[in-house]
């Protein structure tokens, strides 16, 4: 159970920085590669491989090498995936759950 808690987190962290925000919203077009996200976000290539291993490792993007540079897309399930798992996490629980929940209330 642990280790499922560990893979929904590193899609939460995917999600949770501003450049890796941008990133998404420009491979919302389709696949770019490593240099034109360079050239649009005005970062390192060191900063760009750091956000890209996180969100490649959260499932979301996925990269494929073309020469030296890598072109990356979202990924089609991944992105299913954490729309998935933002319902399920946000998703009210009614009955039983609810009932222990309101033990409280009947000893007030």
């Amino acid at each position: 159970m642990a280790s499922e808690y560990i893979e929904n987190a590193k899609v939460f962290k995917a999600f949770c920085d501003e450049n890796r925000l941008r990133i998404l919203e420009l491979l919302r077009s389709g696949e770019k590669c490593a240099c034109k996200l360079l050239e649009e976000l005005h970062i390192s290539q060191s900063t760009l491989s750091h956000h890209m291993k996180l969100l490649c490792d959260a499932g979301v993007v996925q990269g494929r090498k073309e020469g030296k540079w890598v072109h990356y897309s979202i990924d089609p399930q991944g992105s299913e995936n954490a729309v998935e798992l933002l319902k399920e996490q946000l998703e009210v629980n009614t009955g039983k759950e609810t009932e222990k929940m309101s033990c409280c209330l009947k000893e007030l």
